[in-house]
């Protein structure tokens, strides 16, 4: 890594200390440059301002989510244990307290400018990358799914709705207990809806 590199490296992961603690608003140059032990020169010579600065470290944090997101289709698996495993990939952020705060603080900086709304969902690759997983399963005949990309959105929202959203606005972090039996039921809910007939969990009372 050449000292530029590692420069780059010190400042992103000190405003990210920044931003965290402070807020975009709240966030100082001068602190990020004392963070990172360089000269508030130095950072300005690598980001022009606050803004670009921001916007680098939501692009670092969204190619890191999305490396950890994209699960391949395991067709030799069982069904269920393999949309547990693309729960996991998505509800182990939900745990994460630096994940949390960091989404917490670009939620707030999106009320702020909705501008940046629209660039991060831009970026954000999961409904595709969930769709890929879902297409391979029907491929593969595990699931019966007349719009993947619907069911892509309909995963990560049982998801979200109670692990993720919920804490954004306040509650306490979710346990691995909580995000395990959110992820159980959402994967029941979707093969009660697209499971093939062999792999669909039966319905209440069914004999």
């Amino acid at each position: 890594m050449s000292l530029m590199e590692q420069k780059n490296k010190q400042i992103i992961q000190a405003a990210i200390a920044e931003f965290q603690e402070r807020g975009f608003a709240g966030a100082s140059m001068d602190r990020i440059s004392e963070r990172a032990q360089v000269s508030k020169r130095t950072v300005y010579n690598h980001f022009e301002s606050k803004e670009v600065l921001f916007q680098a470290i939501n692009q670092c944090v969204l190619e890191q989510l999305q490396l950890t997101t994209d699960v391949p289709f395991d067709a030799s698996a069982p069904i269920r244990d393999e949309l547990i495993r693309l729960g996991w990939q998505q509800g182990s952020h939900l745990t994460d307290p630096c994940a949390m705060n960091m989404a917490r603080m670009v939620m707030g900086e999106i009320l702020r400018d909705p501008k940046q709304a629209e660039m991060i969902n831009k970026r954000m690759d999961m409904v595709r990358q969930v769709k890929r997983f879902l297409d391979a399963a029907v491929a593969a005949g595990k699931l019966s799914v007349p719009d993947t990309w619907v069911a892509a959105e309909q995963f990560l929202g049982l998801i979200k709705s109670r692990g993720f959203f919920p804490k954004l606005f306040g509650e306490a972090l979710a346990t691995e207990q909580e995000v395990a039996a959110i992820i159980d039921d959402s994967v029941d809910m979707m093969l009660k809806s697209y499971g093939v007939e062999d792999q669909k969990i039966p319905a209440t009372g069914a004999a």
